[in-house]
């Protein structure tokens, strides 16, 4: 149900709910990788059963009642998993104004579980009858009578004499009674209904008439089980009819939901991107490394923009070369992105949001109609121009074709301006040369060609900005195997003039190809240049930190050495005093404890120099940070600050009593 809903669904026009839909189902997508216990069981289809229970007098049976139950109690477990609030939600885009949440969605999801309830109270979740006390009794009594009808035929099956009667011991059914297999020859042996004989005609299936009864009891009993279960079954629906508003509601909810979840898997299954919002209908298109989906990895990524002012892009090339695939992938990109799926592209494709997507792709040549190729295009393409819209995009494929090059050339140029006039969004592709200066000369028109590999004489379907291409027919035909000779007469009524051209358009491709392998060579260049300056910056920093803590843990040492040489002298101080007072003993005491401060003084000195230069070097591998003042009012113990004049950073501790900050 939900892909027939999703196969009827159209493309959204309004720039807010594209916008909208296209958060909702980022959003599926991010949570169905943040919680990968999202259901996946089926649900059933319940639209026939919704339609049934609208009609008075109606009534389920046991499968249209489980469905509906399979159905409630699936949709509560998607509706838990779709409430699960976290902080990492899709945020929502630009063009989308609504607050709508997958959340909020799932929170106006209308709760059915009382229905879900009544019906499990006489359905298992296996989907069988439950063995309900009003059945009981019923059931009870068609148990007798079986086993009371099994002694009766006992009576044929077990009894030597009436066994040579039978054909078969095991008793059979016709129209679900009791019959027994006799042979023809002793029909007459048994008294009761013939039901039946075999296509050989020696075997007759007969009720013996003391069975009769015990099988007309028994089909009486049945009948009125079956009427129970019907009433039964009567009252479930009375009860459930009362619900079909919510019913609706939820099967309408779920629905949508189950569209948006299809969306998100088939971008998160293929790792496709979303599209930004191109700034609305006159912002840039712009597709970054498309792949056609329905080519799957044949298909060749290909780079298209239509930016700023140019409203309108020309493609030329060699036929085979990828000029529809690329129509077909700008326009199937538009549809997509405008009914909410991801795009298999890169990040940084744009797409504007059109209020419609004209085009006019293929050989449409109509027998019936009395049309050629060129009269077919030329219907196509009125019935287009009568449409299309300032926010329109109109793809038109091999324009002014189909007819003399001349009035086909003037036709297409004319139909170029009214599209350029009217503000249309456009992507053309010909053959016709005089087009390519058309793009040179217009404003808001853009030359673009397919890629050609002149050293194998094949397309690569890349396609190339700024640059007309050649048609390359000669070329193409040599290599699909027209004769050499012809080839060669062809080159030769190729006049002059053309020729130049031709070579000129090459040299400006070759010019081109090199300028993009020259950037692409600079980029690799600069980035390893950039990883290897870092990767010695941060080696020279870790021998900076190394030495430093080395130097630290000498001062210490020098620390410990200056303490202990201390307590030494002190105690020969002691000693002098309480034995002979040497004047020449004293002074060199005091010139060793003179040396020693001094020696610690000069470390000291050193350890912060060298902290300086490596807190200095490692500022210059941080970001910037501002060397405005602090506001007085934002000063409070806890705060990092730089303290200018000594060009390190600190932490306030507390303000003194001469109310300035201790750092």
């Amino acid at each position: 149900e939900a892909a027939d809903q999703v196969r009827q669904a159209v493309p959204l026009t309004d720039p807010e709910r594209v916008g909208e839909l296209k958060t909702l189902v980022a959003d599926l997508a991010s949570r169905m990788l943040r919680h990968p216990d999202e259901p996946r069981q089926t649900l059933p289809a319940v639209a026939p059963i919704l339609s049934k229970l609208s009609v008075e007098g109606l009534s389920l049976d046991l499968e249209e009642a489980y469905a509906l139950g399979l159905f409630i109690q699936r949709s509560g477990a998607l509706k838990a998993w779709l409430s699960v609030e976290d902080d990492h939600s899709i945020p929502p885009t630009k063009e989308a104004s609504s607050s709508v949440t997958i959340p909020s969605l799932a929170a106006g999801l209308v709760d059915c579980s009382s229905v879900e309830r009544e019906i499990f109270k006489i359905i298992d979740k296996s989907g069988n009858l439950r063995d309900l006390p009003e059945l009981r009794a019923i059931k009870r009594q068609i148990q007798n009578l079986h086993r009371d009808l099994d002694s009766l035929v006992h009576r044929y099956t077990g009894s030597e004499e009436s066994r040579r009667f039978l054909q078969s011991e095991i008793p059979s059914q016709r129209d679900g009674r009791i019959v027994l297999a006799v042979k023809a020859n002793f029909r007459n042996r048994i008294r009761g209904i013939v039901h039946e004989v075999s296509d050989t005609g020696r075997t007759v299936f007969i009720e013996p008439e003391d069975v009769v009864e015990k099988n007309n009891d028994i089909l009486l009993e049945q009948r009125r089980l079956e009427a129970e279960i019907g009433r039964i079954f009567r009252q479930l629906t009375g009860t459930i009819a009362k619900n079909w508003e919510d019913l609706r509601s939820l099967h309408g909810g779920i629905l949508y939901l189950e569209g948006l979840r299809a969306r998100a898997r088939y971008g998160f299954q293929n790792r496709f991107v979303f599209a930004g919002d191109g700034s609305g209908h006159s912002g840039s298109l712009v597709i970054l490394q498309g792949r056609h989906p329905l080519l799957g990895s044949k298909a060749v990524p290909i780079d298209v923009a239509s930016r700023g002012e140019t409203r309108m892009v020309i493609i030329t090339g060699p036929n085979t070369g990828g000029k529809t695939v690329t129509l077909k992938t700008v326009g199937l990109f538009a549809l997509m992105n405008q009914f909410g799926l991801a795009l298999p592209a890169t990040e940084g494709t744009t797409l504007p949001i059109f209020d419609g997507i004209y085009a006019d792709i293929g050989d449409e040549q109509s027998i019936s109609q009395s049309l050629s190729t060129f009269s077919a295009h030329m219907v196509h393409i009125a019935d287009i121009i009568s449409q299309a819209t300032d926010r329109s995009l109109v793809l038109l494929d091999e324009l002014g074709s189909g007819t003399d090059p001349e009035e086909g050339t003037a036709i297409a140029m004319a139909l170029l301006d009214h599209f350029l006039e009217k503000g249309s969004r456009l992507f053309c592709t010909t053959h016709h040369g005089v087009l390519k200066n058309y793009g040179y000369s217009k404003r808001g028109v853009e030359n673009a060609s397919v890629e050609f590999d002149g050293a194998t004489l094949s397309p690569t379907y890349k396609i190339v900005m700024g640059i007309p291409g050649e048609s390359r027919a000669l070329d193409v035909a040599e290599r699909n195997g027209l004769p050499a000779p012809i080839v060669q007469r062809a080159r030769g009524y190729i006049a002059e003039e053309r020729s130049d051209v031709s070579a000129l358009i090459q040299g400006l491709k070759e010019k081109h190809r090199e300028l993009e392998e020259a950037k692409k060579n600079y980029t690799s260049e600069d980035l390893r240049l950039r990883e290897e300056r870092r990767r010695t910056d941060l080696k020279e920093l870790r021998l900076r930190q190394k030495e430093l803590e080395l130097r630290s843990g000498s001062v210490s040492a020098l620390h410990r050495l200056l303490s202990e040489s201390r307590k030494t002298l002190e105690n020969l101080v002691r000693e002098l005093k309480e034995g002979e007072i040497n004047r020449e003993k004293t002074l060199s005491v005091k010139e060793y404890l003179a040396e020693l401060e001094k020696t610690v003084l000069e470390q000291d000195r050193l350890l912060e120099q060298e902290e300086r230069d490596f807190y200095t070097e490692q500022e210059r591998h941080e970001e910037p940070k501002t060397d405005r003042p602090l506001p007085a009012e934002t000063l409070e113990p806890g705060v990092e600050v730089m303290v200018k004049t000594l060009k390190r950073r600190g932490v306030i501790l507390r303000r003194d009593k001469k109310d300035t900050w201790v750092v």
